[in-house]
């Protein structure tokens, strides 16, 4: 049920968006209770004149190399768990593909369990009427 954006600056390997992916995909599975094979994730990329964010808002020093990340999930969980989401996330990518804390931007994006259709014209997670 999470659907992950993830936006950078162009011009990473293959190999740096797939520890990327994964590593996101490892965390919500360990911290939110994801299921096997729940995995819905992009990355945008955008050339320098297109990709604006602060290098020093909240006294945070960014790099170029700042990677912003957008997950839409249900409003199921408590606040413990998403700041348990939020840590794992930047431990994982610290590790792979090594991006330092300073430059993982996340935001969560939560919506009414019946606002997904995984497919068929179907909202699997809404109540049955």
């Amino acid at each position: 049920m999470p659907f992950a954006r993830v936006f950078i600056r162009r011009g990473e390997t293959a190999a740096y968006h797939e520890a990327i992916l994964d590593n996101i995909y490892l965390s919500l599975r360990e911290t939110f209770d994801v299921p096997d094979e729940d995995r819905f994730m992009v990355i945008d990329e955008y050339d320098p004149g297109h990709f604006s964010f602060s290098k020093s808002y909240m006294n945070i020093a960014r790099s170029d190399k700042f990677v912003l990340i957008q997950l839409t999930v249900s409003n199921t969980r408590p606040i413990e768990k998403k700041k348990a989401l939020y840590r794992r996330i930047v431990e994982r990518l610290g590790a792979a593909p090594g991006i330092r804390p300073e430059d993982i931007f996340i935001n969560l994006v939560e919506v009414q369990k019946e606002n997904w259709s995984f497919g068929y014209g179907e909202a699997q997670y809404a109540d049955p009427v």
